[in-house]
C-alpha cells in the first residue's frame, strides 16, 4: 500500500527530548546498575512501544525492519532500554501471532499504549543455551488452572514488566527431538507482574546493559488459567522457532551500540584536529565500511527477503554483534589513555556490546543453529 511504510515509521518516531533523556538515562543506570524507572515511564508515554503491534489493536503495525530501525536508534543513545523495547516487541508479535483472540483484545491494546510492558522468562541455571533441561514446570490442576514452579535467569525487564512470556515444562520431554532450541512438552504462559507467585529479583550485578533490568524470576506456586498460555500445549519449540523466521534480530542493538563508538571515536578525532591526517582518515574509513556492512545484513534480515529468514536472522546477530564490539576495541586503541578511565562511555559501550553475544540465543548456540541447516 502506498505511503504505509512512512505512515508506520512516523507513528514509531522518537523524539529528540526522549532521545537526549535516554543519553542521561545510559550514563546514571551504569552507575548505579539500576532500572530507571522515571525515563521508562518516558517511553511508555512516547507510544514508541506500539511498534510492533497491529493497527486493528491500537498499534503502529511496524514489521521487522520498523522493529530493527526502532530498537537500532534507541541502542544508539541507550542499549539498555533498546533490549528492554526489543522484548517487549518480541512478547507483543508472539502476541499477536499466537494469541487468543481473549488475549489479543486484551493484551495488545495495552501493549501498544504502554499501560503494559512486557517482558521474556526463558533462560534458567542449568538449562543450557538451548533451553533443553528446563527444571521450572507447570502442572494442570484439576480445576483446569495451572500452578508454575521454579526459576528464571537472566530475565530483561525484571521488576520493570507488568506481564512476562515465561517457558516452562508441562509434560516430560521425549528422548529424541529434532529442536535445536527448545524441547518436546514445553510450554509458554503470559503471566501478570502482580501474581503473588511470581517474584523478581535484581541481585544480579552485570557488567553490561546495567539498566536493564536483568536478573532473576522466582515461580513460587504460581497459579495461572489455560487461559493464560500462549499457543498449543506442549510446543513451545514452534513459537521460538518463529522468533527467528520474523527477521527481528538483537544485531540492531549491536548497530546502535557500534554507531555510537564511532561517533565517540570521531568527535575525539575532531576535537584533537587529527581528520587532516589521511592515515587517520582511511582508518575511520574502515570502520564505517565493517559497520555499512552489518546494517547491510540486519537490514536484510529484516526485509525477510532471503530463502531462509530466520538464517539470515541468526547471521545478522552474530555478524553485527561481533562488528560492535571489533569497532569499540578499535576506537578503544584509537582513545588510548583518554578511553582509559572508569568514567569513559566508551567502557560501558565495549561492555554492552558484549552483553549482546550472551543475550538468548547467544552466539553459540547461533553458530550451532546454523550449523544444523548443513547437510549432513
Amino acid at each position: 500500500m502506498p505511503g504505509r511504510d512512512s505512515d508506520v515509521l512516523l507513528r514509531t518516531q522518537i523524539s529528540p527530548a526522549l532521545l537526549t533523556r535516554l543519553y542521561e538515562s545510559a550514563e546514571r543506570t551504569a552507575a548505579t546498575g539500576e532500572p530507571d524507572h522515571e525515563v521508562l515511564a518516558e517511553l511508555r508515554e512516547s507510544g514508541v512501544l506500539a511498534t510492533a503491534v497491529p493497527v486493528e489493536y491500537g498499534g503502529a503495525g511496524g514489521d521487522a525492519r520498523t522493529v530493527n530501525a526502532v530498537v537500532e536508534k534507541l541502542a544508539l543513545v541507550n542499549p539498555s532500554v533498546a533490549i528492554i523495547a526489543f522484548q517487549h516487541f518480541a512478547v507483543s508479535a508472539r502476541i499477536a501471532e499466537w494469541g487468543s483472540e481473549r488475549q489479543k483484545k486484551t493484551l495488545l491494546p495495552a501493549l501498544a499504549d504502554g499501560s503494559l510492558l512486557a517482558a521474556s522468562a526463558w533462560s534458567e541455571t542449568g538449562a543450557g543455551a538451548a533451553k533443553r533441561k528446563l527444571s521450572s514446570t507447570a502442572v494442570r490442576r484439576d480445576d483446569g488452572a495451572w500452578v508454575l514452579d521454579g526459576a528464571k535467569s537472566f530475565t530483561t525487564g525484571a521488576s520493570v514488566a507488568d506481564i512476562y512470556l515465561v517457558l516452562v515444562q508441562t509434560e516430560e520431554p521425549a528422548e529424541v527431538t529434532d529442536s535445536v532450541y527448545g524441547s518436546t512438552g514445553q510450554t509458554f504462559f503470559l503471566v501478570s507482574a502482580d501474581n503473588p507467585g511470581l517474584v523478581p529479583d535484581l541481585s544480579l550485578d552485570l557488567v553490561g546493559m546495567r539498566g536493564s533490568a536483568t536478573g532473576f524470576v522466582s515461580l513460587r506456586s504460581c497459579v495461572v488459567t489455560d487461559d493464560d498460555r500462549l499457543g498449543p500445549e506442549g510446543r513451545a519449540p514452534e513459537i521460538i522457532a518463529g522468533v527467528r523466521e520474523s527477521g527481528a534480530t538483537l544485531g540492531a542493538v549491536s548497530m546502535g551500540v557500534a554507531r555510537a563508538a564511532f561517533q565517540l571515536a570521531a568527535g575525539h578525532l575532531e576535537k584533537r584536529g587529527l581528520f587532516g591526517k589521511p592515515e587517520v582518515r582511511h582508518r575511520m574509513v574502515g570502520l564505517a565500511t565493517r559497520i555499512e556492512s552489518a546494517a547491510a545484513i540486519v537490514e536484510r534480515a529484516g526485509a525477510r527477503t532471503a530463502a531462509n529468514p530466520g538464517l539470515t536472522t541468526l547471521h545478522s546477530k552474530l555478524h553485527a554483534s561481533g562488528v560492535a564490539e571489533d569497532i569499540c576495541l578499535d576506537v578503544a586503541r584509537m582513545l588510548g589513555s583518554a578511553g582509559y578511565v572508569t568514567a569513559s562511555r566508551l567502557n560501558r559501550l565495549l561492555a554492552d556490546a558484549r552483553a549482546v553475544g550472551l543475550m538468548g540465543p547467544t552466539n553459540d548456540l547461533c553458530r550451532e543453529l546454523v550449523a544444523a541447516t548443513w547437510p549432513k
